[in-house]
């Protein structure tokens, strides 16, 4: 009698688990997908919104302030996780998101809209890597590649929703609205994490290592400005960007003195000795110019080009969806079944390269089907990097250095997206005055500033194709480099080192 008490207790104890595991994990993935949506559900409105408010020359800064603020944010919130728990830093930063959608839906100019996003992207990036964390905190090694295919697959739905629901409410109501959306999904993902994530508390004096964030946010925000204002904004035969690099430079030296010295690093030097590390993130950086700069100008091109709606662009982001999910599962089940991971990123990579090259050869006469397909390819190229780097990094690091090291796949991901997008911007805009010159009236709408359907619309038949004839050609630099990263990402993929799974 008391062996069947014990077995039916010991039952009744494993049901509860994995029931309380059940509720943490779609807490965590709700968190991601709320996260996700901030930097997806602008994409479809960009166009609306510069033309709204003007400035279709800073553009990408809608996208570049979030990625520069979710990239400073990220190992600050992987390290406070590490610190105090998962718990309490993905609700402070639901917090700090939806500050920043408060200011966004009420933005009546441009600098208020970019502040903003650089708030939001403060709160979603710590909000990505601290869900990706909690994760390897629930399950054990070998579960986690099969997880983080998952919360790769919920990335992915979040880059169609967003763009979907974006597109909706621009055209239903304004494109404030879009910002308002974060509230419900937030709000219940605060909710459940309340009662589905414990609180953790370590002991002794917490130290966190301020000048090592300060230093790591110094380098990333000049590097960034200066990809995005150098020789444009700022010319190159100015002092000003090159002031931009150098404090980048000292900034990156003051860095690594300071994480020699610090208790309890931000990024702890010695991760970039391991292979893992190094390899995994290197791609990732890459791999992050590659897909932000896809998901910032298909919309603009679809829209302007192709004449699309907001709504109808965003549906065209579907097809990466679809690849982007069945790649991600796929790689993790895989990882998971076989503990084998090393060629996952090698041929996705190299498929990525393949689409974002076919992407570099659209004009204004491309078919439909044949975009569709293009984006289908990203999608395949872009999930298995998400899964499997995440996974191998937290199998590769110590348990004590989980967060960081999870934040870690994120920050190199942002930074990649941060300053491509910064550089794609630039390029993109000087390619744009040089081919618009001469082409479009001075009077013509706004100019180039805001250059969008409606303007295109006020254009005779014969001007209007020369302008999207000199807007496609503007984009064409952008995929074609975006290509050549991707092949280098395949090549530097064959130098990750497998660890096995304990």
């Amino acid at each position: 009698m008391k062996d069947t008490t014990f077995a039916a207790k010991a039952s009744d104890d494993l049901t509860n688990d994995r029931a309380r595991l059940r509720i943490a994990f779609m807490a965590v993935s709700v968190t991601l997908l709320f996260a996700s949506l901030g930097q997806t559900i602008v994409t479809t409105a960009i166009p609306i919104m510069v033309a709204d408010l003007g400035g279709l020359d800073h553009l990408t800064w809608v996208i570049t302030a979030y990625l520069l603020a979710s990239t400073v944010g990220a190992p600050v919130a992987g390290k406070l996780g590490d610190l105090y728990g998962r718990k309490v830093v993905i609700q402070g930063g639901i917090a700090v998101f939806l500050i920043g959608a408060t200011l966004c839906g009420l933005a009546q100019n441009m600098a208020m809209l970019i502040a903003g996003r650089a708030i939001q992207g403060l709160g979603g990036g710590g909000l990505i890597v601290v869900s990706m964390a909690a994760v390897a905190d629930l399950l054990p090694p070998h579960e986690r590649g099969k997880a983080q295919g998952l919360m790769g697959a919920v990335f992915g739905v979040s880059t169609v929703i967003g763009p979907l629901v974006g597109g909706f409410l621009v055209e239903a109501l304004s494109w404030h609205w879009i910002f308002f959306a974060n509230f419900p999904i937030g709000l219940l993902a605060f909710l459940v994490l309340g009662f589905a994530l414990p609180p953790r508390s370590r002991n002794g004096k917490q130290s966190l290592d301020v000048a090592g964030a300060f230093l790591l946010a110094t380098v990333l925000s000049a590097a960034v400005l200066f990809s995005n204002l150098g020789g444009t904004v700022l010319p190159w035969a100015t002092f000003g960007p090159w002031l931009l690099l150098a404090i980048a430079l000292a900034g990156a030296a003051g860095f690594a003195l300071a994480e020699q010295r610090a208790p309890e690093p931000i990024l702890p030097l010695a991760l970039f000795r391991n292979n893992t590390f190094l390899v995994v993130n290197l791609v990732g950086f890459m791999v992050g110019m590659a897909m932000f700069g896809t998901i910032t100008f298909m919309p603009v091109f679809l829209q302007v080009a192709k004449g699309v709606s907001p709504t109808v662009s965003g549906l065209f982001l579907t097809p990466m969806m679809v690849g982007l999910i069945s790649s991600s599962f796929g790689a993790g089940q895989i990882m998971s079944r076989t503990g084998h991971y090393k060629w996952l990123p090698v041929l996705s990579t190299g498929i990525l390269s393949v689409a974002l090259f076919v992407l570099s050869t659209l004009t204004a006469e491309s078919s439909l089907w044949l975009v569709g397909a293009a984006m289908i390819g990203i999608g395949l190229g872009l999930g298995p990097v998400f899964s499997v780097g995440v996974a191998a990094i937290q199998n590769a690091v110590p348990v004590a250095m989980l967060g960081v090291g999870t934040a870690s796949a994120n920050m190199f991901r942002l930074i990649g997206g941060s300053i491509g997008t910064a550089a794609f911007g630039a390029l993109f805009s000087t390619g744009l005055a040089r081919n618009m010159e001469g082409r479009l009236p001075v009077d013509a709408g706004g100019g180039i500033r805001s250059m969008g359907p409606e303007m295109l619309a006020g254009l005779t038949p014969e001007l209007r194709h020369e302008v999207i004839e000199g807007f496609t050609q503007s984009l064409h630099p952008i995929f074609l480099i975006a290509a050549g990263v991707a092949v280098l990402a395949s090549l530097v993929s064959l130098c990750l080192r497998e660890v096995s799974f304990d």
